[in-house]
């Protein structure tokens, strides 16, 4: 379904359904990402005020969840939107 980590493939290997025009844009992907960094900037801020570790410990551990966080939630919601549009376009 994914031809890049976050980017969509244009036809799915198997079936051949066009994903790209299932996707029309991705209107609420800055919402679902602003979202996101409002959970991991406040966790990353209760885990510095109750563990105290040293700067370069945040940035080695906070660096790579983030990226982590933010292409499996756009992942997860390109695949729902997908989903939802398919299912959509099914409905006589």
């Amino acid at each position: 379904m994914f031809a890049a980590p976050a980017g969509l493939a244009d036809r799915c290997s198997a079936c051949g359904l066009d994903f790209l025009a299932l996707e029309r844009g991705g209107r609420f992907v800055g919402v679902v990402t602003m979202l996101l960094a409002l959970v991991l900037i406040i966790t990353a801020l209760g885990v510095d005020e109750w563990l105290r570790p040293p700067l370069w410990a945040s940035l080695v551990f906070w660096g790579p969840v983030t990226v982590g966080s933010v292409i499996g939630a756009l992942r997860f919601y390109k695949a729902m939107w997908v989903y939802h549009q398919y299912e959509e376009s099914q409905q006589p």
